[in-house]
């Protein structure tokens, strides 16, 4: 199959070739989820108790949560106070509130005398989690601290030392969290945002920091339930499947560049009222081959479409960690009128204060990643809006626009890109970050992956399938999978 895929004889070969490479990739994921499941169901040494501080923690917030909410926070308390390792995946779309409950879950733990590790995927999000836990956390005498790789070599020494004395009760990082050298005192509970950009073998190394800590992990990308329970078939699911009630829906609209005047007009009188707008660019810098809309280039010329008066900064992935903590501080702070950002702000952002986002080459960009996109706005209570603005138009891209114009619903959004597209882009799995399957698409071969996960069952129901000598090269594949499975 892997001489077929390279040098196909026809399309027939080079798609049977791909299934069956697909069809590996998919049994060796759901063989390692199952050796975790058999091997995961640990007895807690942590038992966390409700306290009496989490329950004035949310008498004294300033909205009340939804049904969902308090449903999925009474899950994981009976999970850590149950007498077993918690291991959970809470799913919710975009702005559904999962933060807040994964705050819930940190305080319970570090009033019972452990600590908690919140592991994300980018350095702005880890940066904007720190900030927003140390001000939520403030009167409760929690210690919160930031381990990020754009720390120096001094400041990541103090930090492994405030992390190993237990001085810092919760520890937000990113993939710093998991390297050599980082111990933590009693690590009691360990929470992944956006699970599917974690590989089996990170989050497993994180969960190795502690002694049976209790497992959360949350992503707001919109997998169905069937597929979800497969995909995540090591933990236990919970879906948050209501938005706050003071949000209101934002309002889409899809257009060509013709629209741009009526953009920008519309885009100051939000900012007059005094709100902020994000502007999403495909690129970083202009090619001269492309048409995509570039970061740079366009900052310098929506400066010239607004007075002096509207600050407006550019944000992308490839500048310094300070400097991208720096542009977000000033924009959550309200000191940026207009971001104008390639996707690395896809993922959790949260300033309540914007209420424009527009897409640029809206396109070009799956269905998924563009409702993630417009998630950064309707955090408030004042009204959102999404413009999606094309290039060129075709009759299935105004088609496939059309669907995000029509619904807020991440998991209708997904159902009809299936439809549409049948392609898996839609996970965000081959986008930024960690790659799972680098050929298996989980919408394109769902079927494949149910037929995956039944035969990865049978074999694991027998104990000693991995035993015998035909199966040796699956035994050695699996033990560089996971990295630490001993037979």
């Amino acid at each position: 199959a892997m001489r077929q895929i390279h040098f196909p004889a026809n399309h027939k070969e080079l798609k049977e070739a791909r299934k069956r490479l697909a069809f590996d990739e998919l049994f060796l994921y759901t063989m390692a989820l199952n050796y975790i499941r058999e091997n995961g169901k640990e007895i807690s040494t942590h038992r966390i108790q409700k306290t009496n501080e989490a329950a004035e923690f949310l008498e004294n917030l300033p909205f009340s949560l939804t049904d969902a909410q308090k449903k999925v926070y009474e899950e994981i308390c009976m999970d850590m106070e149950g007498g077993f390792v918690m291991n959970r995946l809470v799913q919710g779309d975009v702005g559904s509130g999962k933060t807040i409950v994964a705050v819930l879950a940190l305080l319970e733990v570090v009033k019972n005398g452990y600590q908690g590790a919140f592991m994300v995927p980018t350095e702005v999000l880890a940066a904007q989690h720190y900030q927003n836990l140390t001000k939520l956390l403030a009167d409760y005498g929690v210690t919160v601290g930031l381990l990020s790789g754009s720390l120096t070599a001094k400041e990541k020494r103090r930090a492994k030392e405030k992390i190993a004395s237990g001085e810092w009760d919760i520890v937000i990082g990113t993939h710093a969290l998991i390297q050599d050298g980082v111990a933590f005192a009693d690590l009691g509970l360990v929470i992944t945002d956006e699970q599917h950009r974690f590989g089996v073998k990170q989050r497993e190394k994180l969960y190795q920091k502690g002694k049976e800590p209790h497992v959360l992990a949350m992503s707001a990308t919109p997998i169905p339930r069937t597929l979800a329970l497969i995909l995540y078939g090591d933990m236990d699911l919970s879906v948050i499947d209501e938005r706050p009630a003071n949000r209101l829906p934002i309002k889409n609209c899809a257009v060509n560049t013709d629209y741009r005047p009526n953009a920008y007009r519309f885009m100051l009188k939000q900012i007059e009222e005094g709100r902020q707008v994000y502007i999403i660019c495909p690129m970083v810098e202009q090619d001269d081959e492309s048409e995509l809309e570039s970061v740079m280039l366009y900052t310098e010329e929506l400066k010239s479409q607004f007075p002096p008066s509207v600050t407006i900064e550019y944000l992308h992935g490839k500048m310094k960690p300070a400097q991208k903590e720096d542009i977000m501080a000033r924009y959550a702070e309200g000191e940026i009128d207009i971001l104008v950002s390639t996707t690395v702000i896809e993922v959790g952002i949260d300033v309540p204060n914007a209420s424009v986002i527009m897409i640029e080459n809206a396109e070009r960009f799956g269905l998924a990643q563009l409702h993630q996109l417009r998630g950064r706005v309707g955090r408030g209570k004042w009204q959102s809006y999404c413009i999606l603005m094309s290039t060129k138009e075709t009759k299935e891209s105004r088609e496939r626009l059309q669907v995000l114009v029509n619904s807020n619903d991440g998991f209708y959004i997904a159902k009809e890109d299936l439809v549409l597209r049948g392609q898996g882009d839609l996970f965000g799995i081959r986008q930024s970050g960690e790659q799972v399957f680098l050929i298996a698409d989980i919408f394109e071969d769902a079927k494949l992956l149910q037929q995956a996960s039944k035969e990865a069952k049978e074999m694991s129901a027998d104990e000693k399938a991995l035993l015998y000598k035909k199966n040796e090269r699956l035994r050695n594949r699996l033990n560089r999978y996971l990295g630490q499975i001993t037979l």
